[in-house]
């Protein structure tokens, strides 16, 4: 049986393997609803956007540049650190100070001629709904949750059946030591970032009895050292988390307490991740999931092989990868959830004591997986209960803070709506549920 034809692109020898595999039927797709002699134009043509320029963002830039996307948008407020450099492999030291954007920008289009990146330093809430109708393919390569969310509901809330342009596919790729995840969300047909928050669960404090009595891990120690030590000896006025005089001290009393129950591990680099909170970056678990994250693109673009997300019964949406101990990846369908407060439809149940204050409320939106809202204002059924802005209305709805539910006639049942700062539009609608 011959080969089907290869249709080139006008610059044969530079993307002469590419067009193998973008011009052709994949062993999953219908040959006969397949034509690959508009592809290259037509990929030529798409507009895809970029949403972060840092170690995977470099990396996705790198990699939809060499997959034959010309038009490019890259969003990135940051500029470029000099521990930036030892994975965001588009800059170099004299680019300390500079954009990301711009930087990464230049640097692709000087390796890959004919493509055309656009950057924009800035965030991405500055930005319309008629700013993101231009795209066709959103692709993240962000390190925050806040963004992503903010993302999502946007392009959900930008969604119309009777507009089918306005369906926006988000590719999302997160990182995080050695394990990622890549995922295609294809608004209102299934599930979204908001269905799937509970997978990034915010991380459970160790309890300070176990860090003063009993610590088992070299974390512990260093988190003794950070909370209880610090507070009781005070060797200086402030923690400066970024001097290295500040962190030596920690390192050293998080030394002597794993030595006193025989726990070894500590060093100076993780007494320092530990308290600044920093996840290790690993080089090749970006490159892996942008690999994964360019190739859903590839594939929504040309239709050459099925992307992840497709419409179907069953089809997976979501890609697990770890490289711990050995390489593993697991793809699997995440459902679309009825209550999500994006692309949902109904109210979410949520457990509650009578007993609560409104206060011991509100806080419990900051831990609860399936919320994790900073900075929430509550509504519930025609008043108002309490509003973060703007100052005056604060002031006017402080005092039921210290009221309980009972005595705001909060009962079973009763629907409340919660919105925050962070998700401009995002209503989130709760139906209580007394425990």
């Amino acid at each position: 049986m011959s080969s089907p034809e290869v249709l080139p692109d006008s610059e044969v020898k530079r993307w002469k393997y590419l067009d193998n595999v973008r011009t052709r039927p994949g062993a999953f797709v219908d040959p006969e609803g397949f034509d690959g002699s508009t592809v290259v134009e037509n990929m030529n043509k798409i507009k895809i956007l970029v949403i972060g320029a840092g170690g995977l963002g470099c990396e996705i830039l790198k990699n939809l540049a060499l997959s034959g996307f010309k038009n490019i948008s890259v969003i990135d407020m940051d500029t470029i650190d000099i521990s930036n450099l030892n994975r965001q492999f588009l800059f170099r030291h004299a680019d300390v100070g500079k954009f990301k954007a711009e930087v990464a920008a230049k640097f692709v289009e000087r390796r890959v001629k004919g493509v055309k990146i656009t950057p924009y330093n800035c965030k991405i809430q500055d930005f319309d709904d008629d700013f993101y109708q231009q795209f066709q393919i959103v692709v993240c390569g962000l390190d925050s949750i806040e963004a992503r969310r903010w993302i999502n509901a946007t392009l959900v809330n930008m969604a119309s059946y009777e507009n089918p342009d306005s369906m926006k596919p988000l590719i999302d790729g997160g990182t995080e030591g050695f394990k990622g995840q890549a995922r295609v969300i294809l608004p209102t047909m299934g599930s979204c970032i908001e269905c799937q928050l509970d997978m990034h669960a915010p991380r459970a404090a160790v309890p300070l009895c176990t860090l003063a009595s009993i610590p088992r891990q070299p974390e512990h120690c260093i988190e003794w050292a950070h909370v209880i030590a610090w507070d009781k000896e005070k060797p200086f006025p402030q923690l400066d988390k970024d001097d290295p005089e500040h962190i030596t001290w920690l390192f050293q009393k998080a030394l002597e307490r794993a030595k006193e129950f025989n726990i070894s591990g500590i060093t100076y680099s993780l007494t320092q991740g530990v308290v600044k909170n920093i996840i290790p970056a690993i080089a090749a678990t970006n490159s892996v999931i942008a690999a994964a994250c360019c190739n859903e693109a590839l594939k929504i673009a040309s239709s050459c092989a099925p992307f992840l997300g497709t419409p179907g019964e069953g089809e997976p949406n979501y890609m697990m990868y770890s490289g711990n101990d050995s390489i593993y990846t697991y793809t699997f369908k995440h459902e679309q959830k009825e209550d999500c407060p994006v692309c949902g439809m109904t109210a979410r149940v949520l457990k509650v004591n009578p007993k609560w204050t409104l206060e011991e409320l509100i806080e419990s939106f900051a831990t609860l997986p399936e919320a994790q809202l900073k900075k929430p204002s509550v509504r519930a059924e025609g008043k108002t209960l309490y509003m973060q802005l703007p100052p005056s209305l604060e002031e006017q709805t402080r005092p039921n803070l210290e009221k309980t539910l009972e005595q705001l006639g909060l009962a079973e049942g009763t629907e409340i709506a919660v919105t925050d700062p962070a998700f401009v539009g995002v209503v989130f609608n709760f139906s209580l549920k007394f425990a």
